[in-house]
């Protein structure tokens, strides 16, 4: 377990960027921003360094070259929980599949 949180989740900015911006398109937006406050009380939310900015070049230039690019958005998420050595859980292991460095955990392995 992750010990900079209760749980041993943390959550990247990035990922927080987007799920805000899925907030902000529901019409009841405010409930759900306080919700989403509730849930963030004692997770750690890990910004970007120069490592994990070091680390999505490095990997979107390899990316790149086998014709594999994947969003930014991904990307980022993907060199944080690489720099931070955590197990990215997601839903769409299609685009992180391609990254060797990173460990995934499929949510969909629990529907």
């Amino acid at each position: 377990m992750d010990e900079r949180s209760v749980y041993g989740l943390s959550f990247s900015l990035i990922t927080l960027g987007e799920v805000y911006e899925g907030i902000y398109d529901q019409s009841d937006s405010e409930a759900r921003m306080t919700d989403l406050r509730t849930l963030l009380k004692g997770h750690t939310i890990l910004r970007l360094s120069d490592p994990i900015v070091e680390v999505f070049a490095r990997t979107r230039s390899t990316l790149r070259r086998n014709g594999q690019l994947i969003p930014d958005m991904d990307l980022l998420i993907a060199s944080t929980a690489i720099v931070h050595d955590l197990t990215l859980m997601t839903r769409n292991q299609r685009h992180f599949s391609h990254i060797t460095d990173l460990k995934l955990y499929s949510a969909e392995d629990d529907a």
